[in-house]
C-alpha cells in the first residue's frame, strides 16, 4: 500500500512539473537580419532591445542577425546602430507572430547620420570586450573593438572619454568596486599604448551599484558586467 501511495505521489509531481514547464513551449520569439537597404547585404550592428512599457527585460548583442524571447506577451522596442548608417528604431508586437511563434522582422539600414562625430554625453557599451573570469586581463578577442575606440580617438583629436566599469551586483561590494576599476584601468592602458594621450582618457568605477537588470538570469548578469565609453568632450 505504501509503495503504491509513493508511486502516485511521484506521478503527480512528474505531471505537475511537466505542466509547469509547458508555458515555455508557448514563448514567442523575435528574429531577423540586419541588412544594408541599398545592397541587401548583411550588416553587423549593435542591437539593443527592451520590453515595453517599463523595460524590465533588456538585452544587447553585436551581430548581423538577432533572436530573443518575448516574455509575458509584452511588446518590445529594438534599436539598431551601425557605423555609416542611420539608427533604426522599431517596435515588435507578439500579436504578429506566425504559426511557428516567430515574429520575423528584417531591419534595413540606410546610410546617414551615424557618420556625425560623437558629441558630449554620447555613450557606447563595449559589448565585445571580454575579460578573464573575475580578473582584469583582457582577452585578445577584444582587441578589434578596442582598436575601433583608438581609431575613433584618432579621428576626433579633441575628444575626451570616460571609461566606466560595472560588475554584477552580487558578491562583496568592495571586491566588485576594485574589479570594475581594475578593468577600466586595463582598457585605458590598452588605448594609451596605441598613442592616445593620457589626459584624454578618464576612468570611473561603479562596481555593482548601477545594474541594468536585477533579474536572476545568466543574460541579466552578463548585461550587468560591462564597460561603457562616455564622451565627455569633442
Amino acid at each position: 500500500m505504501a509503495n503504491s501511495f509513493f508511486k502516485l505521489i511521484f506521478v503527480f509531481i512528474f505531471i505537475s512539473s511537466v505542466a509547469l514547464a509547458q508555458p515555455a513551449d508557448s514563448l514567442i520569439y523575435a528574429e531577423g537580419k540586419v541588412l544594408n537597404a541599398a545592397t541587401k547585404e548583411l550588416v553587423t550592428a549593435h542591437i539593443t532591445y527592451e520590453s515595453l512599457p517599463y523595460g524590465n527585460r533588456i538585452g544587447s548583442l553585436n551581430n548581423s542577425t538577432y533572436s530573443f524571447a518575448m516574455f509575458d506577451n509584452e511588446k518590445y522596442s529594438i534599436v539598431v546602430e551601425a557605423p555609416g548608417f542611420s539608427t533604426a528604431k522599431y517596435m515588435i508586437d507578439p500579436a504578429e507572430a506566425n504559426a511557428n511563434k516567430r515574429v520575423v522582422k528584417d531591419i534595413e539600414l540606410t546610410a546617414g547620420s551615424s557618420n556625425k562625430k560623437p558629441v558630449a554625453g554620447n555613450e557606447m557599451r563595449l559589448d565585445n570586450l571580454i575579460f578573464e573570469v573575475n580578473k582584469s586581463k583582457i582577452n585578445e578577442e577584444s582587441f578589434p573593438e578596442l582598436n575601433t575606440v583608438v581609431n575613433m580617438m584618432r579621428d576626433n583629436p579633441n575628444m575626451i572619454i570616460q571609461l566606466e566599469g560595472h560588475t554584477d551586483y552580487g558578491g562583496d561590494p568592495k571586491k566588485n568596486m576594485k574589479l570594475s576599476q581594475d578593468r577600466v584601468d586595463a582598457v585605458r592602458s590598452y588605448v594609451l599604448s596605441k598613442g592616445v594621450q593620457k589626459s584624454r582618457v578618464k576612468t570611473k568605477a561603479f562596481g555593482g551599484s548601477a545594474p541594468l537588470s536585477r533579474d536572476n538570469t545568466p543574460e541579466a548578469h552578463r548585461l550587468n558586467r560591462r564597460v561603457v565609453l562616455r564622451v565627455l568632450q569633442n
